[in-house]
């Protein structure tokens, strides 16, 4: 199917969640304030007005049925071979749309793709994201990103001669790392909070984005976790914030959450 029985688009969010990660390791099921990590974007996912579908992409056992317990859908394990810590977004996304329409004949127009490494996103800004593409056809997809801090037209690249490059070029502007911060353009980074593409992009283009990529732009505040620190950090904010509106829902099988001993 490609839509639901209704005239509501079918959007599929895939939660993508390797086994393996170095700088945290186990990081995807690391307990935050008691929940897996990964369960926070669950949640946000199963309660975005948006979202039909709520799919978790990952190679490891423990994982899918972490994340069965919370209420995601995780009806395959992704092949080791696009598994691994140089896998790119594309892999995944084109592989999990592959197998839902030759196993389920399940088409969805739109795809949600939503890092497990977010636990703060709000409901509300997935929505909104989702609704842009959705009221733009003749876009490829939504990306997300925030103001850079650092402008890449004051950036080098080392060369293997020891001699540097300049990493972005400016049209029209002679030397754009010798001019003021002020008369070079804004620039934004793309900061991995959402991003959002029709099924065609990825299927049609082997793209996450094509070629016509509307920005989404982010203000709220956000911690993105990859370190231990960053957990900490993290566990004090979700302390301090609405815990209805942060905690992840009851997991189905609360016995299947493995503790530290």
């Amino acid at each position: 199917m490609s839509t639901s029985s209704s005239n509501v688009p079918e959007v599929l969010a895939i939660i993508p969640a390797r086994g393996g990660s170095k700088s945290l390791p186990r990081k995807n099921i690391a307990l935050l304030n008691g929940h897996p990590l990964i369960s926070y974007t669950i949640r946000q996912a199963l309660t975005s007005r948006t979202i039909t579908r709520v799919l978790v992409s990952t190679d490891d056992p423990e994982i899918a049925e972490i994340s069965r317990s919370y209420g995601a859908d995780v009806p395959f394990l992704r092949p080791a071979e696009i598994a691994g810590d140089l896998s790119v977004d594309i892999e995944y996304m084109r592989h999990a749309l592959e197998w839902l329409s030759a196993h389920e004949d399940y088409r969805p127009q739109a795809v949600v793709n939503l890092r497990p490494t977010e636990p703060m996103r709000s409901t509300s800004t997935i929505d909104a994201a989702v609704k842009l593409l959705l009221d733009s056809p003749d876009a490829d997809c939504v990306r997300s990103v925030r103001m850079a801090k650092e402008s890449p037209f004051k950036m080098w690249l080392l060369r293997e001669d020891g001699y540097m490059d300049p990493a972005a070029v400016l049209q029209n502007v002679v030397e754009p790392y010798n001019q003021p911060r002020q008369a070079l353009p804004i620039a934004y980074w793309q900061d991995g909070y959402i991003d959002v593409a029709w099924a065609r992009t990825i299927m049609d283009l082997g793209s996450t984005t094509g070629g016509r990529v509307l920005p989404f732009v982010i203000t709220e505040h956000t911690i993105n976790i990859d370190y231990p620190d960053e957990l900490a950090a993290a566990s004090e904010v979700l302390h301090a914030a609405d815990v209805s509106m942060t905690a992840p829902l009851p997991p189905a099988e609360p016995a299947l959450i493995r503790h530290p001993s």
